[in-house]
């Protein structure tokens, strides 16, 4: 039982370790956002709010508030099971965690599912304007096609008539 706990010691340590380098990362990106020079004007006004390629609102949201609560939720729940294995005094009390534990996970649950629904949403308008946008790359190349097509025709007509004259 002994290795069971130096385990989940180990995961914990582990998962707190990766936890920290997420946050970590996410910060960076946030600040490098920040400080990150504009676009020029062009480029913002040829693009959509909507379809900018960038990070958004929701994603920032998802990353900064769903994610850290999911993994606290998570976190203490695996922190009263790492307790139960090795003091007995939690196990008497274990209603009261799992309590505190659905108090915490109802609202987290709450806020993951909007936060996900907005987050679909988003990647749903991504998807149609990239449909939108793959039809009007094939429908460019298709116009360029045939006038390039009709160029052509009419350059052997002249060179036709050109040749008939003489």
């Amino acid at each position: 039982m002994e290795w069971a706990v130096t385990i989940l010691e180990m995961l914990a340590v582990v998962s707190a370790s990766a936890g920290m380098i997420f946050i970590l990362l996410i910060l960076y990106a946030v600040v490098r956002k920040i400080i990150k020079q504009p676009r020029k004007m062009e480029e913002k006004t040829r693009m959509s709010k909507e379809a900018s390629e960038g990070t958004t609102f929701n994603d920032v949201f998802m990353f900064m508030i769903a994610v850290p609560l999911v993994l606290l939720w998570v976190g203490f729940a695996g922190f009263v099971i790492h307790s139960g294995l090795g003091d007995a005094a939690v196990l008497e009390n274990i209603e009261a965690y799992t309590t505190l534990i659905a108090i915490l996970g109802g609202p987290a649950l709450l806020i993951i599912k909007d936060a996900l629904d907005v987050w679909k949403q988003e990647q749903a308008e991504k998807t149609a304007f990239y449909k939108i946008k793959a039809q009007a790359v094939i429908d460019y190349n298709d116009h360029a096609q045939k006038q390039s097509q009709m160029i052509e025709t009419k350059a052997q007509e002249q060179e036709h008539k050109m040749e008939s004259k003489k």
